[in-house]
């Protein structure tokens, strides 16, 4: 029963934060290129779980490091990039909701590969959800005939790897802290980062000492410590709590945090939208209610 509770508190928690994410990344980009961005937040992000969490290293087991590499990059270090890419193009509510492609993934990926069962309900729940996602993509398009939908593929890219991470944490992963995946993921992609920053022209006089570059590392800071740094622990321990596609399935929510900021910052939003949007929230309760 705890647990029953405390899942959907972390599913909500998430959602929230996650949400949120977007909207920083498009803020984000307006004094950062794709590149300096995700290096950037991948960087902040592992000075932050570093402090908080270096101690947690200890208890992850040398044979285990190779499931959190892959989990660092499949679940962190691609994704950024490819979510920076993506909003340089479209809106930050369309590629929340391009996003929610990944409790689909989730599903085919954990059968076909990690022998994970699902049931008739939960795949009936999903198709639903993405009903509504689908719904969403098409009248954004209408309401945005100039964006570049081609970028849309980084954040399919983005929900492939997600869906992989989530099951690499569930079947490998198990018995390993949240804090400690965490921590462990950004030690091995913090160099990555760096090495990927340093060759963009960031370390300039003229880029750092812009305002716009100050603004935009401001609310990457935020991004970092909230929407990966905290939300990648709970999410960790969401994974332990509940199944692949109830954590996958906050992907299902976050869209509608991020419409409530997109409508915020002028992006367009419609009656068809928060139908849409109703529609995926219908998916959720049925993918993951009980018999």
């Amino acid at each position: 029963m705890k647990n029953n509770t405390n899942k959907w508190i972390y599913l909500i928690t998430l959602s929230i934060i996650w949400g949120s994410s977007f909207i920083l990344i498009k803020k984000g980009l307006i004094g950062l290129n794709a590149y300096q961005l995700g290096s950037l937040r991948i960087i902040f992000t592992a000075i932050f779980l570093f402090i908080i969490g270096f101690k947690s290293l200890k208890t992850i087991k040398k044979e285990q490091y190779k499931a959190i590499a892959f989990s660092a990059f499949l679940g962190s270090f691609i994704p950024v990039y490819c979510f920076a890419f993506a909003e340089t193009e479209i809106d930050s509510a369309i590629a929340s909701i391009l996003n929610s492609l990944t409790p689909l993934s989730t599903l085919i990926l954990g059968y076909f590969i990690f022998n994970l069962a699902f049931t008739q309900k939960q795949l009936f729940g999903i198709i639903i959800g993405l009903s509504g996602t689908f719904l969403l993509i098409i009248s954004g398009a209408n309401l945005n005939p100039d964006q570049n939908y081609w970028f849309s593929i980084f954040v399919i890219i983005a929900s492939i790897c997600y869906a992989f991470n989530v099951n690499i944490i569930k079947t490998h992963l198990k018995g390993v802290k949240p804090l400690a995946i965490a921590t462990g993921n950004f030690v091995v992609i913090i160099i990555p980062a760096l090495i990927v920053l340093s060759c963009t022209n960031f370390f300039s006089t003229e880029v750092l000492s812009a305002p716009k570059t100050q603004t935009a590392m401001g609310y990457i800071a935020i991004l970092s410590i909230f929407g990966t740094g905290i939300a990648k622990i709970m999410f960790n321990k969401l994974v332990h709590i509940s199944t692949p596609i109830f954590a996958s399935s906050v992907t299902y929510t976050i869209p509608i945090v991020a419409l409530f900021w997109g409508v915020l910052d002028d992006e367009k939003m419609n009656l068809i939208q928060i139908i849409a949007a109703s529609i995926i929230l219908l998916g959720v309760y049925l993918a993951n209610r009980k018999a």
